[in-house]
């Protein structure tokens, strides 16, 4: 496992401070506050330290409430909601300052048959005929903030290939992506680190998506984006050291938010998990 790739994984075990209660460190990624996908990714594996071990998390709801402070851990409080005969229910609150900065509601299931069907994988190229997101913020070096060129390039523990002409970043209108991603390295086969470092990175390229009809980039002067709510359903088995495909639409904006939908599929055109998200999009030109 690359150097890079053991921090984030040791970023998302947490430290169990007593019953029910976690502390996770924080990392800055050169946005200014805590980026997103580090809280989902400790949050849900703080409500997962809590639930019997043979059953998974299947899927999770979330608000973000509050920015997050980088030169703080985050605590992580979870409250048992249920433990059923089929299910388990958590909710987990992330503080700090003494107050709540995201909640999740999570729920896990044991391995149980029934019937299956999927939407077919979408057509695409495979990850190599993409250029990787190093080269791609070298070649926009000029126009992204310089903390965060430094920040991201030194922290690049997912390795990210975005299905797009590099020349037309600004220009391509339509509201799909498709980003081909992995880490950055053999992983261990703990089933429960490719979930965590999945919710992490499930937060890259969402919101973005929602900015290309307009012909805007995150990066644009005067745009403030921010996260409201994001979602994620765990399918199928997967490994995230292998590559996957997110292909991600956004079906509106309106009223200052963005929708946003992603499915993950594997190389085998498997369809192993579905996210959604929300998330403020305010414009003042430049």
């Amino acid at each position: 496992m690359s150097e890079v790739l053991q921090r984030l994984v040791n970023l998302l075990a947490l430290e169990r401070l007593d019953d029910d209660l976690y502390r996770g460190e924080s990392q800055d990624l050169g946005f200014g506050h805590l980026f997103g996908g580090q809280v989902l990714g400790q949050a849900l594996s703080a409500a997962q330290a809590t639930v019997p071990a043979e059953r998974d998390v299947h899927s999770f709801h979330s608000y973000f409430l509050r920015a997050g402070d980088l030169s703080l851990p985050v605590i992580y409080d979870v409250e048992n909601l249920r433990d059923g005969g089929s299910f388990s229910a958590r909710r987990v609150s992330a503080i700090q300052h003494g107050r709540p900065i995201f909640f999740m509601t999570a729920s896990f299931q044991a391995p149980e048959s029934g019937f299956e069907h999927q939407v077919a994988m979408p057509t695409t190229q495979p990850p190599m005929d993409y250029m990787s997101q190093h080269e791609l913020v070298e070649l926009m070096r000029d126009k992204l903030p310089p903390s965060l060129v430094s920040q991201y390039l030194e922290n690049l523990a997912i390795e990210i290939r975005v299905a797009e002409d590099p020349t037309q970043i600004g220009k391509d209108r339509s509201s799909v992506r498709q980003v081909w991603m992995r880490a950055n390295g053999p992983l261990p086969d703990d089933p429960q680190i490719h979930r965590y470092l999945m919710a992490y990175a499930s937060d890259f390229n969402f919101l973005a998506t929602a900015c290309k009809p307009h012909g805007l980039t995150p990066f644009t002067p005067g745009l403030k984006l921010a996260t409201i709510d994001h979602a994620m359903w765990y399918h199928r088995p997967f490994r995230f050291d292998d590559w996957l495909l997110f292909e991600i639409d956004c079906p509106t904006t309106v009223n200052a938010r963005g929708l946003v939908r992603g499915q993950f599929f594997d190389q085998q055109g498997n369809l192993v998990a579905s996210a959604q998200q929300e998330g403020l999009i305010r414009y003042r030109g430049q």
